[in-house]
């Protein structure tokens, strides 16, 4: 199972948006770090407000999702292999934890777009659960199902 650490201040800074954002859904991409087989530490994400609703989240693809990338790897000396994109993260504040089929498709299109080149993504889902902050992982990489994975929230 794969497992993805989410360290304490970044716990901090999703809560604060996801208590701003309310019933909203808010998302953007994770950045992280290769820390063994099967183990990534999320180091940084985007957050983008705009086009969610209560019931859905568009993620936009423009110059500031690019720049942020750019600034990620800038900032990790292009070490590839160790740190980059680990996939999506989304809000659910209104719904379960678990991937929508519409969820689904749009990680099935990154892992199996060419262009992206990514062997495999990771979706996380999140929410404020009675003033704490909950979430879900799940796998999609192509030619396998999608599989649930482990978060582990540090600190």
């Amino acid at each position: 199972m794969i497992k993805i650490l989410m360290p304490y201040e970044m716990q901090r800074r999703l809560f604060k948006h996801l208590k701003m954002a309310a019933v909203q859904e808010i998302g953007g991409i994770l950045m992280g770090e290769h820390i063994e087989d099967g183990v990534f530490r999320i180091w940084d994400v985007t957050v983008q407000h705009q086009g969610g609703t209560w019931i859905s989240f568009l993620r936009k693809i423009d110059g500031s999702l690019r720049n942020s990338l750019q600034r990620f790897f800038l900032s990790t000396r292009q070490q590839y292999t160790k740190y980059n994109y680990l996939g999506e993260w989304h809000s659910h504040p209104s719904f379960a934890l678990i991937p929508s089929s519409c969820d689904q498709d749009s990680m099935w299109n990154i892992v199996n777009d060419p262009l992206v080149g990514a062997n495999f993504a990771v979706l996380l889902i999140l929410k404020v659960q009675k003033e704490n902050l909950a979430g879900n992982v799940f796998i999609f990489a192509p030619g396998y199902e999608m599989i649930p994975g482990e978060l582990v929230l540090e600190g």
